[in-house]
């Protein structure tokens, strides 16, 4: 019998893949997904409280002769993790960064012209640490992973707002119009389409 797995805050579809075994692919095109596939539109934007269809495991066998070694390679797929870093809208160009995903080394690098860190990471990873520049250009930049909410929820426009930098301490709305401001948009301080559109182009998803 299918699973239905109630998404919980910081799961993604990658993690929730990774934990049943499957690719993401295979959840996100399940026909028993496609309702949330329309709603969400993004697999890695879920909203706690979305419920993801597991399938049940479909059975394989490879021939091989007896008698013999034989290697047999396990497929994963890796989540990818990509950011672009901006100070007072220039971005953080070819300066060094390590990346830490949940307390373990992960990698060491540089941003490339554009500012923007990308790399691999394990499709379960719940939690980063970003350390970019040197000395005192150093900068450490705490990250939860697959916590991001749906853009058509408050907490997902808040996240987005807060991540460019905008002061949502003194309120969601003040926070909206300053964005609006800066976009040269209608300054209401309220979400409409054009705002929605503009605020994903700007942080991307």
């Amino acid at each position: 019998m299918p699973t239905q797995h109630t998404v919980r805050q910081g799961e993604c579809l990658s993690s929730i893949s990774d934990r049943y075994g499957f690719f993401w692919e295979t959840l996100w095109n399940h026909a028993d997904n496609a309702r949330l596939k329309r709603e969400r539109g993004e697999p890695n934007v879920l909203m706690p409280g979305d419920v993801v269809a597991i399938p049940d495991k479909r059975k394989g066998s490879v021939s091989a002769a007896t008698g013999q070694r034989h290697r047999f390679r396990l497929k994963g797929v890796p989540a990818k993790l990509r950011i672009r870093l901006l100070i007072d809208d220039e971005p953080r160009a070819n300066e060094p960064y390590t990346l830490m995903i949940d307390d373990t080394f992960a990698a060491r690098g540089t941003t490339d012209g554009d500012g923007t860190v990308e790399q691999s990471i394990p499709p379960g990873a719940r939690t980063g640490r970003l350390i970019v520049g040197e000395g005192d250009h150093e900068d450490v930049y705490e990250l939860r992973l697959g916590a991001l909410d749906p853009l058509d929820a408050d907490a997902g426009v808040r996240g987005r707002l807060a991540n460019l930098g905008y002061d949502i301490a003194a309120g969601l709305e003040g926070a909206i119009r300053a964005f609006q401001e800066a976009e040269g948009l209608d300054a209401t301080g309220t979400m409409d389409a054009a705002t929605g559109t503009r605020l994903k182009e700007r942080f991307g998803l």
